[in-house]
């Protein structure tokens, strides 16, 4: 017996709810303290520590509902209203996206940047650009957005198991939870937010860069509800999912490299400081310019 509307309005909200309780405390987790430690972490390397650090990421994920707080309320009501919302209409608004005139295909050829190959190619661009130019900030880059894309595929792949949601293109059985599908969350959705947020944080003084990595992650979340892959609440969800795990690994993983620009360090202005010796009557300026 499939179940009714009602009760799939009640387990979307249920499953929601869970998936939220889930990335909420992540983000308090990794939020910076008004007296934050350092950074700059000595041996093992990342690179050694990399499937140790999946390990813990994954236990701090599926235990952060433990650490739930009143905080978080603020926005998990609302974001989880807005998806119960979603979750209702999901069969209508994939209806009409099947009948309109969208070509699916250019959709689907936007969704490869956030398939596993594509992401796994941009990781393995940024690490071995930064291997070879002895850049801090891309190596690291390419390893914990890899990271991110391993736990989002983990998280992603257990959740489609768990609540067998039909696709749209599914029949009569579209849209339905228990019945055999992979469809909520969207995994392109998680896989690209959570390798997007990781790579906006580090180039966090680029702004090209911020806008370039979340307007790809959007138009992949987009083109997997026109591309009649997923439903909208699949690919909301999933994005949330996405940017909560990018931003735990870059906070929980990231090490700051000496060399990079802060974000109050804008090296395309000169350093001017004054010099002076009472002793000798010698005054002057000194210039200091990175560039």
């Amino acid at each position: 017996m499939k179940p009714a509307r009602g009760s799939q309005c009640l387990l979307g909200f249920t499953l929601l709810g869970l998936l939220l309780c889930s990335v909420a405390p992540l983000y308090a987790q990794t939020s910076p303290s008004p007296s934050p430690t350092p950074a700059v972490r000595p041996t093992p390397s990342l690179e050694k520590e990399f499937f140790r650090n999946i390990l813990r990421d994954q236990k701090a994920i599926w235990t952060a509902p433990f650490h739930i707080g009143r905080a978080d309320a603020k926005w998990i009501v609302p974001t989880s209203i807005g998806t119960m919302a979603l979750i209702t209409t999901d069969r209508i608004t994939g209806d009409e996206i099947a009948e309109s005139d969208r070509p699916v295909n250019s959709s689907l050829f936007v969704s490869r940047a956030g398939s596993a190959y594509g992401l796994g190619a941009v990781s393995a661009t940024f690490y071995l650009i930064g291997r070879k130019k002895n850049d801090a900030r891309a190596r690291e880059t390419g390893l914990l957005s890899a990271e991110a894309f391993v736990n989002s595929l983990i998280v992603g792949s257990a959740l489609k198991i768990i609540t067998q949601r039909a696709r749209p293109q599914a029949g009569i059985e579209r849209s339905e939870f228990f019945d055999g599908g992979d469809s909520f969350p969207s995994g392109h959705s998680t896989q690209v937010w959570s390798v997007a947020t990781v790579i906006a944080n580090e180039y966090h003084d680029r702004p090209v860069v911020k806008f370039a990595a979340y307007g790809v992650a959007t138009a992949v979340s987009v083109s997997r509800f026109s591309g009649q892959k997923h439903y909208l609440s699949d690919v909301l969800v999933g994005s949330l999912l996405g940017y909560g795990i990018g931003q735990y690994v870059f906070h929980a993983h990231h090490r700051k490299d000496p060399k990079s620009v802060s974000a109050n360090d804008d090296s395309r202005w000169p350093a001017i400081t004054p010099l002076y010796d009472r002793r000798v009557h010698a005054y002057g300026v000194g210039l200091r310019w990175s560039f």
